[in-house]
């Protein structure tokens, strides 16, 4: 009896503290972490009354951030496009250009929830947590690279699991090396199962396709390429339907397993005020969505120059498509994010850090990565989820050490360390990786096989 008194005691507290009835979920704890209070009294020094409240809005969307200096790169990478500075310079902008504003997207979202309320503002944030990573790969399916799509989405996931995560826990052990670091184990296990399923659906096409080459499995009545393909859009529905029950799962049923709880301070405060400073909505619900859209647009802007300018700047820097798209792409479009979760670990919240990294890598790998195979079936573009073996081994193989090093519910430097080697011994992996010129197939992507022997039974 005492001890439910006391979860009613905290359940009212929270409910007082969150008077609109959000759902304050890791990534807009992460988010907050890089937002500054916008000083009023600049603008209500302007003589004209009138621009007040223009001037207080875009001093809330582009100033109340501490990305804010990154904004002049949004202009320079247009004006870099549109006068021919070069195409380097175009890639190198536009990524720069990305950071604050995926950044921007999040805080928007965030915004609109307070309107919308917790389960609507939930599927904003499941939808829109990884808007750089969609568009970007959308792009790049209109352009016909499928190498970019699969590499860059399977970068952020590995980029998630192993560079934030193992930062993070490095971070963390060191800053609070003589303290205890626990964490919930039932969200990490939630979504270590729902990657594991996303390995299953990526190695099936794989295996497949490796199974039928080595005359151990025939297809009727159409060939490999084609059974791939439609077995590469089966599983996307399933990840897809099992997404949608983890949406069902985190939003209704079990919503306390993914609300990170204010840590109370030996002082008696609580948490470090992010979540106070942000209660009042900073925006209006008509200002929140048309920055939200614009915002959304420049993104949409700058991913095409990515896009575009990748394989100039490949040749001009000495790096393959795949380095770039595995490493550098998802570091810079999830910088802002990445660094929230960092500072979190650093606080000692990890339970706001893992809701982060594993949160993004779950919805990369779950919604984005076959929301991109079936619109490029809508598009009439042949992507599957054959990843091919490098790829598809290293995503095995960086699930596995996560689940493992997430098993015991408590975090140490060590476990960030073994993370970051992790992530430090594939990315030498694919900076070694060269494609081979005349071994591509229709799709751009790497003819993945094994022996000559193999490719003699191709042909016959």
């Amino acid at each position: 009896m005492e001890a439910a008194a006391m979860e009613a005691g905290a359940g009212r507290k929270l409910a007082a503290r969150h008077p609109h009835g959000r759902s304050r979920t890791a990534h807009n704890m992460s988010s907050s972490s890089l937002r500054k209070k916008s000083d009023a009294a600049l603008v209500r020094k302007v003589p004209v009354e009138p621009l007040r409240p223009l001037l207080a809005n875009l001093q809330e969307v582009f100033l109340a951030t501490k990305l804010a200096v990154l904004f002049p790169a949004v202009p320079l990478a247009i004006a870099a496009q549109c006068f021919r500075f070069g195409q380097v310079w175009v890639f190198a902008l536009s990524l720069l250009g990305l950071i604050p504003l995926a950044e921007r997207v999040s805080f928007l979202t965030e915004q609109i929830a307070l309107y919308t309320g917790p389960t609507v503002g939930g599927l904003l944030n499941a939808t829109c947590g990884n808007a750089t990573e969609l568009i970007i790969a959308l792009f790049a399916l209109v352009k016909g690279k499928m190498e970019v799509v699969k590499c860059s989405l399977l970068g952020s996931v590995l980029s998630n699991l192993l560079l934030v995560l193992g930062t993070s826990l490095f971070c963390g052990g060191v800053v609070n090396l003589g303290a205890h670091q626990p964490y919930d184990r039932k969200q990490s296990d939630v979504s270590t199962g729902l990657l594991l399923l996303g390995v299953l659906c990526h190695s099936m096409p794989l295996l497949l396709r490796y199974a039928v080459a080595a005359g151990e499995h025939s297809v009727l009545p159409v060939s490999a390429g084609d059974s791939t393909l439609a077995l590469s859009r089966a599983c996307s529905f399933v990840m897809l339907a099992s997404y949608v029950a983890y949406l069902f799962f985190q939003l209704k049923t079990h919503r306390q397993l993914f609300e990170p709880q204010d840590v109370v301070d030996g002082d008696g405060g609580g948490g470090d005020g992010a979540g106070e400073a942000d209660e009042e909505p900073a925006l209006g619900f008509a200002s929140a969505a048309f920055w939200l859209v614009a915002m959304t647009v420049v993104i949409s802007v700058l991913s095409e120059y990515v896009v575009g300018t990748i394989e100039p700047t490949s040749e001009s820097w000495g790096l393959s498509v795949s380095f770039i798209s595995v490493i550098l792409l998802p570091i810079v479009g999830n910088a802002a994010e990445h660094a929230g979760a960092i500072i979190f670990a650093l606080k000692n919240k990890l339970d706001i850090t893992l809701g982060v990294a594993l949160g993004s890598a779950t919805q990369i790998s779950m919604f984005v990565v076959p929301l991109s195979v079936l619109v490029a079936w809508i598009m009439g573009v042949q992507m599957d989820l054959d990843f091919k073996l490098l790829e598809t081994g290293s995503l095995f193989i960086a699930v596995l050490v996560t689940a493992f090093t997430l098993q015991d519910g408590a975090s140490h430097y060590l476990k960030g360390v073994l993370l970051l080697l992790c992530y430090i011994v594939i990315g030498a992996c694919f900076f070694v990786a060269r494609q081979p010129a005349g071994h591509a197939n229709s799709n751009g992507s790497l003819l993945d096989v094994p022996t000559s022997s193999m490719s003699v039974q191709l042909l016959d």
